[in-house]
């Protein structure tokens, strides 16, 4: 929940322009956002509404066309790799795809070798090493005994995204940004992904963004909504005012795909 009265991360009139003259293209127009500690927020969209392309401003993977970013209160600067590795500390990324998101040539001992020397661990001794990798793959129900020596893709989908969590983990930063991480698994694995997330927030304080155009996964996880068409942020707010009081005939067309989910839902035991 919000613990700050400062928003941790901000975006101030962002737009993302791709293209020249007769070809260009507003992805992402002029949008504001605020994520505050502690908080979970969904940004939810169809297929090329832009959802996608302001994660990755967010994530300082591409770089805005105008507007600002604030990051804690002041303005971003990631403009040199120094820079851009430092608010790497502080922001991580699942991807929906588990299986494009690892080097095929790392074995699962280098992928979280490399978060503990990323948050400073490379002195500690192998032992140590070793305790804080098993932890990692015990949070999120594998055995890294298990996985020693293995590479990622012998993994299945919902193991690979787990142990994406795992790397999370072990980096712990600020912000988790989660673009689609259930959608391309199957339903059991989506459910311990979701459960394993929350779990997440709330043993290290995570601050999540989800990224999804799943209104109903939205409105299960989510303190604030925004929604997004067409590059805009069409309406926004707490999860229950946007989904159980809609204002806007885009968001009713989205809560059309899950019927009476707030009716089906006991959103007490969340």
């Amino acid at each position: 929940m919000t613990t700050l009265t400062q928003p941790l991360l901000s975006a101030r009139g962002v737009t993302k322009v791709f293209g020249f003259g007769r070809q260009k293209n507003t992805a992402v127009d002029n949008v504001d956002l605020d994520l505050y500690e502690g908080e979970v927020i969904s940004i939810v969209g169809e297929s090329g509404s832009g959802k996608t392309t302001i994660s990755k401003i967010l994530l300082g993977l591409l770089t805005e066309t105008s507007g600002e970013i604030y990051f804690q209160g002041a303005k971003r600067d990631i403009r040199s790799h120094a820079k851009k590795q430092e608010y790497w500390k502080n922001i991580q990324a699942i991807f929906q795809d588990p299986f494009s998101s690892y080097n095929i040539f790392n074995k699962i001992d280098s992928v979280l070798l490399d978060c503990i020397n990323m948050r400073g661990g490379r002195s500690l001794p192998r032992e140590k090493k070793v305790e804080m990798m098993s932890e990692a793959c015990s949070f999120v129900n594998l055995k890294f005994e298990e996985l020693t020596n293995k590479y990622p893709f012998e993994l299945s989908g919902g193991q690979m995204q787990r142990l994406m969590i795992a790397r999370i983990f072990l980096l712990k930063p600020k912000i988790l940004l989660a673009d689609e991480p259930t959608s391309m698994i199957d339903a059991c694995s989506r459910a311990t992904i979701l459960d394993e997330l929350m779990h997440l927030r709330r043993e290290i304080g995570m601050t999540i963004i989800f990224i999804t155009h799943d209104i109903g996964l939205a409105y299960y996880v989510s303190d604030k909504v925004y929604i997004m068409e067409k590059g805009k942020f069409v309406e926004s707010g707490s999860a229950d005012s946007v989904i159980l009081h809609p204002k806007e005939p885009y968001t009713r067309r989205l809560l059309n795909d899950v019927p009476k989910i707030y009716e089906e839902w006991d959103l007490t035991t969340v």
